[in-house]
């Protein structure tokens, strides 16, 4: 199925799912080089990325958390066979969408891939909008402990009587910081760090913070720039296109599977106000405006979490020549030795 612009689907940062195992103690960072492109949604991600591959010989490598799942082509606008052909493409259909990919396993798999380029001389190219992808290949995944399976099963019994915004504010009480990055209705991750600090009396967040900070070497971060009237433009005119090249479709034949709705890929936008436009809880006009909609806000916060990157150089889509030089002077300093 054909990708539309050449662009990967937009999915919040920070609702891309971390499970118990992503907290096990060993998952240490990747350490070696690497050439990054970040960016929000339909910023021109991947068409930078293929232009720079061809050029320099390098593989991509995805850091698109809907990308990793079968099946889901037009809505994560994978790249094409046609683009596969011309450039090595990794981490792309790993797992089935009734999977649930986390960021422990994409932090191995990733790593995997990343030293096989480098022992072969190729410089990785890792290309996505999932931050919390980036944020685990350049930190690791902090160790906490085991939670007791009686704690959970207590949390769950209470948010069905009170429900999961309850449970967020009784996790605000004890442990703000990590409140602050967990959505009200993400029963996931409330239970898991309440889960440790009942089971501990140590909140999450401490034992994040226990973490050894590791030196990280020196990176290419390059991120796609775009004035914000012209992004959201992209963003509206993409998702016209994803429908006119068949996505109710594909959304169609996930739907028909039954699938829970609370599984990772199913709560991608654009999936998910489909599916509510299949439910017939609102017209299809209403799920596509309210997905363009969202995604204009994912697109926002997007931009806000990358204020926050360090020497993030920002390549205006006109400007193209800029990134070309600065991966020539990347590849002429940066080791390719495995880590």
């Amino acid at each position: 199925m054909p990708s539309v612009g050449g662009q990967e689907q937009q999915r919040p940062m920070e609702t891309a799912t971390e499970s118990p195992e992503d907290l096990l103690a060993g998952s240490q960072p990747d350490k070696g080089s690497a050439i990054f492109i970040m960016g929000p949604t339909a910023s021109g991600k991947s068409g930078l990325a293929l232009m720079l591959a061809e050029r320099f010989g390098l593989e991509i490598v995805n850091a698109d958390s809907v990308q990793v799942y079968r099946g889901m082509e037009i809505g994560a606008a994978k790249p094409t066979p046609e683009e596969r052909g011309r450039v090595v493409h990794h981490l792309l259909d790993r797992a089935d969408p009734s999977e649930r990919y986390s960021a422990g396993r994409f932090l191995r798999e990733a790593k995997a891939v990343l030293n096989d380029c480098r022992a072969r001389g190729v410089m990785p190219l890792v290309v996505g909008g999932t931050g919390l992808y980036f944020r685990v290949l350049g930190q690791g995944i902090a160790p906490a402990p085991d939670v007791d399976p009686s704690v959970l099963a207590t949390l769950t019994a209470t948010a069905e009587r009170e429900g999961w915004p309850s449970l967020h504010a009784s996790l605000q009480s004890v442990d703000p910081t990590a409140a602050g990055r967990i959505h009200p209705n993400d029963r996931q991750r409330i239970s898991r760090a309440l889960g440790v600090f009942h089971t501990t009396g140590t909140t999450l967040s401490d034992w994040q913070q226990r973490q050894k900070r590791i030196q990280q070497p020196e990176r290419l971060r390059l991120m796609p720039d775009r004035p914000r009237e012209q992004l959201y433009a992209r963003i509206n005119h993409r998702f016209d296109l994803m429908m006119k090249h068949g996505f109710l479709e594909e959304v169609r034949a996930l739907y028909e599977r039954g699938l829970d709705r609370e599984l990772p890929a199913m709560k991608a936008v654009g999936y998910r106000q489909l599916f509510a436009a299949l439910d017939g809880t609102m017209t299809l006009e209403e799920a596509v405006e309210q997905a363009k909609r969202e995604s204009r806000r994912y697109a926002k916060r997007q931009l806000t979490w990358l204020r926050r990157e360090p020497d993030l150089h920002r390549i205006e889509s006109s400007a193209r020549e800029q990134a070309v030089t600065l991966v020539e002077r990347y590849l002429d300093r940066a080791p390719l030795s495995a880590c």
